[in-house]
């Protein structure tokens, strides 16, 4: 019987481990010290007795942004390194704003799930679901409609409108990250070689070089 229920007792565990993207609070807060040299998973607390109100702050993401890059979004984070009292609490968010037709692009967030709502516009969204299957999934959103984006996954939205439109964004994760799946691939740095990139996409060589160029 007790042998039963340790057994029980290390699937719970290893099962709640297992779902735990960042790491969990053992306390009422812990913000982060972003001046310290220690480095762990996430970032050490700051001493108790100097956190405020400041660490739990930040104004602002009401104003627009003005998209000026090639890709016509610009994305504004909210995140442990914005707010530094996110740190251990596994939640952070995104304001985007969009330029007439502007997109966020195919892009994936390794540490989170996210789950957006238009604010203003309309927005084609998708993303492509694992190998072997690559299925599409796309809605059209309009103003207050929601729409999720599973952990690392790659995922886009795209202002279909004449008008700007903007959105906001939360993520399970105080740090998501980011990966562009074109910067990733044609920016990265040393290149990857232009060889293996003809022969991924089944292109000629020079069409690669092309598009290294842009980034």
């Amino acid at each position: 019987m007790m042998r039963s229920i340790l057994v029980v007792a290390f699937l719970c565990l290893a099962s709640s481990l297992s779902f735990a993207y960042d790491p969990s609070p053992l306390q009422d807060l812990c913000v982060a010290d972003l001046n310290s040299t220690v480095r762990v998973n996430g970032f050490v607390c700051k001493d108790p007795k100097r956190v405020t109100a400041k660490d739990f702050f930040l104004d602002g993401l009401d104003k627009a942004r003005t998209p000026t890059n090639a890709v016509g979004s610009t994305v504004t984070p909210v995140n442990v390194m914005q707010i530094p009292g996110l740190n251990t609490l596994g939640i952070s968010l995104v304001r985007i704003d969009y330029a007439p037709y502007g997109q966020n692009p195919p892009h994936t967030h390794p540490r989170g799930t996210e789950i957006l709502t238009v604010l203003e516009g309309t927005l084609f969204v998708g993303f492509v679901t694992s190998n072997p299957d690559n299925r599409f999934i796309s809605q059209l959103l309009h103003k207050g409609d929601v729409f999720v984006f599973p952990i690392g996954l790659i995922h886009f939205q795209f202002n279909v409108g004449k008008t700007s439109a903007v959105a906001i964004a939360g993520l399970s994760s105080q740090n998501p990250g980011v990966i562009t799946i074109a910067d990733a691939v044609f920016g990265s740095d040393p290149k990857i070689s232009a060889d293996i990139l003809a022969g991924a996409f089944q292109v000629d060589k020079k069409i690669i070089d092309v598009i290294q160029s842009k980034f």
